[in-house]
Order: structure tokens, then sequence, then C-alpha cells
């Protein structure tokens, strides 16, 4: 092949990659803008009339171009879902340049917000989830709702107060705490009550700048055969597999009493060194919490595998490594998979399209609404099931997001705030 011919087949690609196309006789395609100016700005061009007697989304693109096809079945389903409130239109400017023309096109996609009367009143160029959409209706003032009220579960008072006693609940996972699991971590005024040696390399994970040395001298863990609290240096450990595959550990006093017990619950027999480095294998790609995969969330960043510890901390993996991301979660309820694909640090695809987020909250000493943990947040397929999770937790307070929201929320931190994430003392 000759080169000019190799050129152009490699120009051709990146145009259909980047999804962006010049449409005037000399124009160089520009970078997408995250939004562009409303009607009556630069970046606004006369436009037909829609004749539309509700408001209107255009869309110009391509049915070829990469980030136009992600936008294929957020447009359509937009277009069952909100008929009557307002009209989606599609426009493919590849196969229609003048329609490009016409509408002042420079980049594809473009969308074009108009109001009932026809009148321009934002246009944006490139991907655009479904709720950057709703919330961009809602940002300029237009009423899609057709007076139906705004769903969302929201919680800012417990139902129930945990009657607890704090000595027998878990200050990592708020679970109770087993008498032969028991786990303590000494500090200078008060002790951390632990529900098992992995919360603790759970919260070991979550301090900044820990050091592992100064850190475990200060650790006791229940021996399981006494139930007396011993070095978790010094024990040995029992360490197996449940039904679903998620580790076991039993700490003993007496290598003897491990082994006995052994028999009868198979297992392998570990020092603590060796508990440490397979507790701390798995980390959460956007948190670096100690996690297991069991209890985590799949992440597919480029052809890495990786885990997030929760629904939450796996959409900030795409704000962590600023890229796109596919996630696979469980729903809180039943464990049904839920999957998220990014685009763009946007919502591209989410199946099932029902599925929603748990935000939980709590009220930091300054009043204020900051994040409760990793461990009360959550993805459900739908309203229903987060309705049932809730009602075993009445204590739980927070509100119910849409997952777009979730993405959002992590994508606007910065690299400042994401190093600080979920660390004690710094998640807000």
């Amino acid at each position: 092949m000759k080169t000019p011919a190799r050129i152009l087949i490699v120009a051709a690609l990146a145009v259909a990659v980047i999804g962006a196309v010049a449409l005037k006789k000399g124009k160089t395609p520009v970078e997408s803008k995250p939004a562009a100016t409303a009607a009556g700005g630069e970046a606004s061009k006369p436009a037909p009339a829609t004749g539309a007697k509700v408001p209107k989304l255009i869309d110009l693109g391509a049915d070829k171009c990469i980030p136009c096809k992600a936008m294929a079945p957020i447009l359509e389903g937009l277009k069952k879902e909100y008929a009557g409130r307002f009209d989606v239109e599609f426009i493919d400017v590849w196969k229609n340049p003048d329609a490009g023309k016409q509408y002042g096109i420079e980049m594809i996609p473009t969308q074009i917000f108009y109001d009932a009367s026809g009148k321009e009143l934002f246009r944006h160029q490139g991907f655009f989830g479904k709720e950057d959409i709703l919330g961009k209706w809602k940002e300029l003032g237009v009423d899609i709702s057709g007076g139906k009220a705004g769903a969302g579960i929201v919680r800012e008072a417990p139902v129930a107060a945990d009657t607890r006693p704090r000595e027998s609940v878990c200050f990592m996972c708020d679970e109770n705490v087993g008498t032969k699991t028991k786990t303590l971590v000494k500090g200078e005024s008060e002790q951390r009550v632990l529900c098992s040696p992995h919360c603790y390399f759970i919260y070991f994970s979550s301090i900044v700048g820990a050091d592992p040395k100064a850190a475990e001298a200060k650790v006791s863990v229940t021996d399981w055969a006494s139930g007396n609290l011993v070095a978790a240096t010094g024990a040995t450990y029992l360490y197996g597999l449940d039904s679903k595959g998620r580790p076991t550990i039993k700490a003993f006093a007496d290598k003897e009493a491990a082994t006995k017990e052994q028999q009868a619950s198979p297992g392998n027999l570990l020092a603590w060194d060796v508990l440490r480095s397979k507790e701390l294998a798995t980390r959460c790609a956007f948190c670096d919490r100690a996690v297991y995969p069991e209890d985590a969330c799949g992440v597919k960043f480029g052809t890495t595998h990786g885990h997030g510890c929760c629904t939450h901390c796996s959409m900030g993996v795409a704000a962590r490594l600023k890229q796109d991301i596919e996630v696979e979660a469980k729903d809180g309820l039943t464990g049904e998979i839920i999957r998220v694909k990014t685009l763009n640090g946007m919502v591209a695809s989410l199946e099932p399209a029902t599925a929603i987020a748990w935000f939980g909250q709590k009220k930091g000493p300054d009043g204020q609404w900051v994040s409760a943990g990793c461990f009360k947040q959550g993805f459900f397929v739908n309203e229903a099931n987060l309705q049932k999770w809730l009602e075993a937790r009445p204590a739980m307070t927070g509100r119910q997001i849409t997952i777009a929201q979730a993405l959002a929320d992590k994508m606007k931190l910065t690299p400042e705030q994401i190093a600080k994430a979920c660390k004690l003392g710094e998640c807000k």
C-alpha cells in the first residue's frame, strides 16, 4: 500500500473514533466542549423552526461515529419514556450534510435543546448521557415531568435508633461482632472494635501513611478455642473458604488447637505475616482499601480487570484513572447483576435501565451531610428492592440517587480529594 493511501485511511479512522467532523469546506474540526453557549452566543447558529408544541431535543450525528452510536439507545429510550413531554429527533449529517450546515454544526454529535416555541436554549458537543440531558432540561428551567412527582427515597432521620451496645458493633462494617472473631485495635484514648481480622485489614488500609509494624503491635484477636484476647502477631490462623468462596479466618493462640480444628474445618494454617500478605493482595482500584473479590464490584478499564470495594468506589475508578470503565455490580438485596458502561465520564449504558443507587449519608460534626462510608452504599435493580433493603436497616440514613449521579459525584473530585477517598477522617 502506498504511503499517501495509508495516511488517508488512518485519518479517516481517527475521524470516526473521535466523532468529530468539519461540515464546512476548509473548516478544521475543533475539540469537543463539555458545554456550548446558549442561543445568541458565539456557538449558536440560526436553526430552522421546529414547530414544536413541547420542548425538543435534536441530536445531530452519524450512525457510524463511536460516540454517536453510544447516544443512539439513550435517544431511543428518551423518545419512548418522555413521549408527549419533549420530542427527540436524530439527524445523520453524514447522510444529510445540508442539515449540518443548516444547524451550524461543526462537530458530531451535537445536541440542541429547544423550548416549546422553537427557541434554541442550549447546545452541547460530544457524548451526552441520559441523566445529563434530563439535568440540563431542569437547569434550563424546562419542566419535562408531565406533572409527575419526583421519585426517590430520602431518609434524613433513622426510622429506629440503633440500640446495640457500641462494643458489639464493628467500627468498619457496622455488622454485629461475634464472640469468637472479635478484633481490637488499641488507640491512644479508645479501642476500635472490629468484627474480624479481615475488617482490621480494611481498617489498616484506610489509614493514610500507616506503618504496618507499629499498627499491628496494637492489634488483638480472639482465640477461637478459649475466647480470650491474644496478640495478633503471635497467633496461628486457620484460613478456609465458605460455601460462596469467601475466606474464613479463625485465630488460635495455640498451634495444636488450630491443627485440631483443621480436622473438622479444612483450611490452611497461616502465620500473621502470610495472612497479612493475602488480605492486602486485592485492593480497590479507587480508594486502595483491602477487599475480597467476592464482596467487590468488577471493574474493567481498557484490557485490565480490577475491583471496586463498593458500588460508588467502582464509579470512582473512572475519575481516578481518567478513562472509560465497565462495571459489574450486584443488587444489594438480591444479588442480581447490574452493568454500567461509561463514556467521557458519563453513563453510556445501564442494564437494567431501572437500576438506581443508594447514597448512604450521615451528618458530620458541623451538621453537613457526608458519606456514611463504603458499607452504606449500594446499587439496586429497582426502587422496590432498595425499599426492602432499607426496611432491614432502620437506622440507615441517606438518599436515593441515579447511577449517573453517583458517577458524576466522583468525576467532580479533584486529584487531592481522590487521594484521600475513603481514608479515616478524610472521607466526605
